[in-house]
């Protein structure tokens, strides 16, 4: 078990960020459509729409945010991040060829990240446009949990697709009982 001081932050969130195209390769990589049709909640996005909004999370978000935080501190705001900027953007492109894209970009980013940010660097401050103060830790802690929220969604997108085919044993499957209450899925 791993103590308090053993614990090597960056190390650790670097491990998991690695992990996530890896992990949604796996589960995607040319699997058959039928699995993936299907958004994770009634509005919500499919396994397609999840990778590409991290493709622009990869481009525009996390490593962008924390650069920002070592060149300017507080003194310049983040740019917002659009959401929904893969819609426009990926359409037309096979789920491979998103699994692709941001798999290459995420390799380049943790290549920036173990570059520019060290231990020392973690407790330095940037200006969130809505949140205010925000820590590069805070930053890099929210980068790993958005991986697992998203690949989350991607989970209950594909146990969507196949929500009528299990019949009453739905009733024992919470991935298909928190679709049907969408009101406990944060916005």
């Amino acid at each position: 078990m791993t103590t308090s001081a053993e614990h090597d932050f960056l190390a650790e969130t670097t491990d998991l960020l690695r992990r996530t195209p890896v992990v949604l390769r796996a589960l995607l990589g040319n699997i058959d459509d039928a699995w993936t049709g299907t958004p994770d909640v009634a509005g919500g996005w499919r396994p397609a729409d999840v990778v590409g909004h991290l493709i622009s999370a990869e481009l525009n978000n996390y490593l962008a945010r924390a650069e920002r935080i070592l060149e300017s501190g507080t003194a310049v705001p983040f740019d917002t991040f659009d959401r929904f900027q893969h819609v426009e953007r990926d359409a037309g492109r096979s789920l491979d060829e998103l699994l692709d894209r941001f798999e290459s970009l995420r390799k380049q980013n943790l290549g920036r990240l173990a570059e520019r940010i060290s231990d020392e660097d973690l407790d330095r401050r940037g200006m969130h446009p809505a949140l205010g103060e925000v820590t590069i830790r805070q930053l890099l802690s929210t980068w790993a949990i958005h991986d697992l929220d998203h690949t989350a969604q991607v989970f209950a997108g594909m146990a969507g697709s196949h929500d009528a085919a299990v019949g009453e044993w739905k009733r024992y499957l919470g991935i298909l009982l928190r679709r049907d209450n969408p009101a406990a899925v944060p916005d």
